[in-house]
């Protein structure tokens, strides 16, 4: 059995991971496609690793969720990024560590990452 500030430990590290995923209209909203056809792909260890990512550094107005079938299967793993007040991006083929780099470069530093966007894989087809 576990003490009582064991307990109260567990809720408070509980409580900072679903902060995580707490949605706010005024958060950034990072959305993962976790449809049949994402996880397939490997939409998995992208939004772990967004979830990691997001958690290591801190940054509680960024919200983590995972949604189903964004409607482009072809480019799957498909993640969006909501900035209030900006245009949404859409990053495809995503893998673990262009998350790393969405984050820092994106999420951090306001710069999306355009080479891994919709737009970019559509010039490349």
């Amino acid at each position: 059995m576990k003490s009582l500030a064991e307990l109260q430990a567990l809720r408070d590290q509980m409580k900072d991971q679903m902060g995580i995923r707490h949605d706010d209209h005024q958060n950034i909203r990072v959305v993962v496609g976790m449809a049949t056809c994402g996880i397939a792909a490997g939409a998995r260890p992208v939004l772990n690793k967004f979830t990691e990512e997001v958690a290591t550094r801190g940054l509680s107005n960024v919200t983590v969720a995972q949604t189903g079938c964004i409607g482009i299967c072809q480019y799957e793993p498909v993640v969006e990024v909501f900035v209030p007040g900006e245009e949404k991006v859409t990053y495809v083929k995503m893998t673990p560590e262009k998350a790393t780099k969405v984050v820092v470069d994106h999420l951090v530093n306001g710069k999306p990452v355009t080479e891994y966007t919709i737009g970019a894989a559509k010039v490349g087809q």
